[in-house]
């Protein structure tokens, strides 16, 4: 379980994420980061999305737990007011914890690295 400051409870937050954040995706998730740097942020937060595309509420149960265990030590080396909000995608209901662990490091490292220039 994360905790209650680590985590995204508004839907605005979701939307702000989703909306103005860096996207990175693999096989079985996606991530949005915003790294923003409110004065009132004493941490990075964290907020999962999975849809019934993923399969039932026991497998979309399942999934979300993985990924919060997969979040939680991730998100000490974010910087504060950081928001991460992580969509899991159907594949990920049959993925197992190592497949689940690399999609969403290389996704966050992928959404870390600054953007090239055009």
């Amino acid at each position: 379980m994360l905790a209650a400051t680590q985590r995204l409870r508004r839907s605005t937050d979701f939307a702000a994420a989703i909306r103005g954040g860096r996207r990175a995706g693999r096989g079985t998730l996606v991530v949005h980061l915003l790294v923003d740097e409110p004065a009132h942020a004493s941490t990075a937060r964290a907020g999962f999305v999975v849809s019934k595309a993923v399969g039932n509420a026991v497998t979309r149960n399942k999934v979300r737990r993985r990924l919060r265990h997969l979040v939680r030590p991730l998100l000490d080396d974010l910087p504060a007011g950081t928001t991460l909000v992580v969509r899991a995608l159907p594949p990920a209901a049959e993925a197992t914890f190592a497949t689940l662990a690399a999609d969403l490091e290389g996704a966050l490292a992928t959404a870390r690295r600054p953007r090239r220039p055009r």
